[in-house]
């Protein structure tokens, strides 16, 4: 790679940010903004996430050697798209129009992404907010992207659905029983985390932060906790960073078996799927009785954790992992045994390795497809570095080869848990964060993919700007191209072997 194809190169030529840990934050002037984007479309950069404040929009970007944020100050409102050449980015510039009135020049979709025309202001974050005028918007408005071609007919799923799930809208365009178009919106889960964030304490905040996506509570409560640490420039204690993993890969296990359940039953084998979900509530059962609450939810803060792990507490672990073992892997047996169900998961909703690359996407989306980045190893964090794990990596990118990652991951994390508990650090589990001005990121593997939180604090270490990235904004869009040229019943397949978070995209 040349000097000039490098971010490392971009970044020394652009303004530095002072107090941005652990990695830059630069800023770009107008031109630097554009030459960015021309970069982009002649690099292999990830773009990670784009978000703003109300006069500035930032993008995080990473390459080979470097992982960076990039920021463009906006005073007239606007900056040069960079969905246009990235197209994981149109989602969240169309959020950062809804959200602060900033618009993306040159952006390939105008429509409104996370207001759905009933919020009382517009722009509720940014410089310009004003009560919105007119009657609200009716679902009805929404100007779904049309489809021309004989033979084609509209099928509407959502927003609410039958079970208990969260609401989206899926818009199908199909001739017969094959799909030639899906498109999702979302937003119907919008809570104004990053408003209800700002101004309070850290430890006021990461209580939002624990509830941005329920089932990645602990995975959202450390990226939270890791960027406040960098910002005030403090780290957890050993143990604290130990018993963090202790719970993310519990977290981590207790999801995988409950998606390996439901894909089962959407496949109509639901043997496999009573089966994975008594197994999941084994490790939900250790998980409150070692610290306190099924989800752990509250339990990583910053600074550490809120309680410790008792000696009793260990060897009911220890005694998790005994058991689930084998019972785990008979299991694996008989899905793997099942010609009718593997009927319904080997070839069906197949992601393309160049658009994972394309979109960064993680996780379990991302590994079943050609894509190996694991936040634990890159860039890595206390404690894995110290620890003995392999991450999966498949290239056919179905159905199948999620659910195989998924059995993969469950093994590297009961072994993962078991070099944990072996080697548990002694001492305090928290330390107090100083109250101090600063700008902290942090990446961590949630069970879904890598999570990304940036936190900006005021001189009194509150809260002044945050941004919880789920790694669904990256995989939502995936799955419309999945489904493609499968059939409408293998949707709810698809759409389980996915998992995308709604919560945790509509902020």
């Amino acid at each position: 790679m040349t000097d000039e194809g490098r971010l490392e190169t971009f970044v020394r030529g652009c303004e530095a940010v002072p107090g941005h840990r652990p990695w830059p934050r630069v800023r770009a002037g107008r031109a630097q903004w554009r030459a960015l984007a021309d970069l982009l479309a002649k690099t292999e950069w990830e773009l990670l996430a784009l978000w703003a404040e109300p006069a500035e929009v930032h993008v995080a970007l990473r390459d080979e050697t470097t992982l960076a944020v990039v920021s463009h100050p906006c005073p007239e409102g606007r900056f040069p798209s960079l969905g246009r050449i990235r197209p994981g980015a149109i989602r969240m510039e169309r959020a950062v129009h809804d959200l602060f009135g900033l618009l993306a020049e040159g952006r390939a979709d105008d429509r409104p992404w996370l207001d759905h025309g009933r919020w009382p202001v517009t722009a509720p974050l940014g410089k310009e907010r004003a009560p919105r005028l007119g009657p609200p918007r009716e679902a009805a408005d929404y100007g779904f992207l049309p489809v021309e071609g004989e033979g084609l007919h509209e099928i509407p799923v959502g927003p609410v659905h039958a079970g208990i799930i969260e609401p989206g809208h899926f818009r199908f365009h199909a001739n017969g029983e094959t799909v030639a178009r899906l498109e999702e919106r979302l937003g119907y889960v919008h809570k104004g985390i990053e408003s209800l964030m700002q101004g309070r304490t850290a430890d006021e905040a990461a209580r939002l932060a624990a509830r941005v996506s329920g089932d990645s509570t602990v995975a959202h409560s450390l990226a939270f906790a890791r960027a406040v640490e960098a910002a005030a420039e403090t780290t957890a204690p050993p143990r604290a960073d130990a018993l963090r993993a202790v719970m993310a890969e519990l977290e981590r296990i207790a999801n995988h078996l409950g998606d390996f359940g439901a894909i089962c039953n959407d496949a109509s084998f639901g043997f496999i799927h009573a089966h994975a979900m008594a197994l999941r509530e084994l490790v939900l059962r250790a998980a409150g009785a070692c610290f306190g609450h099924r989800l752990m939810m509250d339990r990583v803060v910053p600074g550490g954790v809120a309680c410790d792990l008792s000696a009793k507490g260990a060897a009911t672990l220890k005694r998790l992992i005994a058991e689930m073992r084998p019972r785990f892997e008979a299991l694996v047996e008989v899905y793997d045994n099942k010609p009718s169900l593997l009927d319904r998961t080997v070839t069906t909703g197949v992601t393309l390795t160049h658009l994972v690359h394309r979109f960064a996407a993680g996780g379990y989306v991302g590994r079943a497809a050609g894509r190996g980045m694991d936040a634990r190893k890159v860039p890595g964090y206390p404690p894995y570095e110290r620890l003995d794990f392999e991450v999966p990596v498949l290239i056919e990118g179905d159905v199948n080869a999620r659910v195989w990652i998924r059995f993969t991951e469950i093994g590297e994390s009961l072994r993962l848990l078991a070099q944990l508990l072996d080697h548990l650090p002694s001492g305090e589990v928290r330390r107090s964060v100083p109250g101090r001005a600063g700008e902290g990121l942090a990446i961590v593997e949630g069970f879904r993919g890598d999570v990304l939180t940036w936190v900006a604090l005021d001189g009194e270490g509150r809260v002044r700007r945050c941004h919880p990235r789920d790694p669904s904004w990256l995989q939502w869009p995936l799955l419309e191209a999945a489904i493609l040229g499968n059939i409408v019943a293998d949707f709810p397949l698809c759409n389980k072997s996915f998992n995308c978070s709604y919560s945790g995209h509509d902020l």
